[in-house]
């Protein structure tokens, strides 16, 4: 089934700060959108209340009736119930059932997906990835986030399950993460992390020093990224190996999936000039068994924009099912 413009969805990107809503055609034209804080801490009703308010309030600037919702949640699922399982980002959000809630407020099908596979399903709808039949998207910020998209489907494991490539093992000696691992992606390159590991020489770095007015706490990745900018020899060293993990767990996703396309996003990534050249050797340095140097690297597109034209497209993709 091909949809038009007349044909409109309702986009739900659910994160563990802001909860964005919009309206998007058939054809992907952006009709209208809102968004709003989700203040986790007040719980799940009160953050329901917010998300179907807000579906509300963007239906009600539109003359269209709607043809179904979709909803990118961060994670873990349960999409066979519809149900959010207490994610790491939504704390006290303990199996809420998210899709019956929004289905009989509208009497619409809902969609459920994980938000990095929403945002990925967007970018190859419509952004970085499209026309790209397998594509990978790896997102860095507070997390490590992944999805892979094939044939414009989202792949799924076992169970339906959503792949975590940001827990990968990179180093078996490096820190714990909350994953049960050591020396995950994500406990050695997220945001977080790089702070946690720039700590370490805090007190020999005077471009740290002075931008935190002496206080470590106000000590982020961003910092980190400006004292190598700047010269600075400890942040600059430190910028070359979290570009060494990166190009590494690239590299094992190459080696997994050879994707047409690896799509970047998150934080970490508007410091991509500063890491280009490490995270490059390092994949040229695997490009004998895989044709590494065919895998184009991009940006993705879409920019907070990708979970809800994501959402929208796993919506379509539920009717098209026959998900009525």
């Amino acid at each position: 089934m091909k949809f038009d413009d007349e044909d409109v969805f309702i986009g739900i990107d659910l994160g563990g700060t802001n909860v964005r809503v919009a309206a998007i055609t058939g054809q992907g034209k952006l009709i209208n959108n809102l968004e709003t804080l989700i203040k986790a801490n007040e719980g799940p009703t009160e953050g329901l209340k917010k998300i179907l308010t807000l579906i509300s309030q963007v239906i009600d600037q539109m003359q269209q009736p709607i043809r179904a919702i979709g909803v990118g949640s961060t994670g873990p699922l349960d999409r066979e119930r519809g149900c959010i399982q207490n994610p790491y980002t939504l704390p006290g959000w303990e199996d809420v059932d998210i899709v019956s809630a929004i289905g009989l407020q509208f009497g619409v099908p809902v969609a459920l997906e994980n938000d990095a596979d929403a945002a990925a399903l967007g970018e190859s709808w419509l952004g970085g990835g499209k026309n790209s039949k397998r594509l990978a998207m790896v997102t860095i910020g507070t997390g490590v986030g992944t999805a892979f998209i094939f044939d414009g489907k989202i792949y799924r494991g076992v169970l339906e399950s959503h792949p975590e490539g940001g827990h990968i093992l990179i180093d078996p000696n490096g820190p714990a993460c909350y994953c049960g691992a050591n020396g995950c992606l994500e406990s050695l390159v997220s945001g977080p992390s790089i702070a946690l590991q720039a700590n370490a020489f805090y007190n020999d770095s005077r471009f740290l020093i002075k931008n935190t007015n002496g206080n470590p706490n106000l000590l982020d990745a961003a910092l980190v990224f400006q004292g190598a900018k700047n010269g600075d020899l400890y942040c600059r060293q430190l910028v070359d190996r979290i570009a060494n993990y990166i190009g590494l767990g690239l590299v094992t996703i190459m080696m997994l999936y050879i994707p047409d396309c690896i799509l970047l996003s998150g934080g970490v990534f508007r410091s991509y000039s500063l890491m280009k050249g490490t995270i490059e050797n390092v994949i040229n340095r695997h490009n004998v068994i895989i044709p590494a140097d065919q895998v184009r690297i991009d940006f993705a597109k879409l920019s907070q924009q990708s979970g809800v034209f994501g959402a929208a497209r796993a919506a379509q993709l539920l009717v098209n099912s026959g998900g009525l």
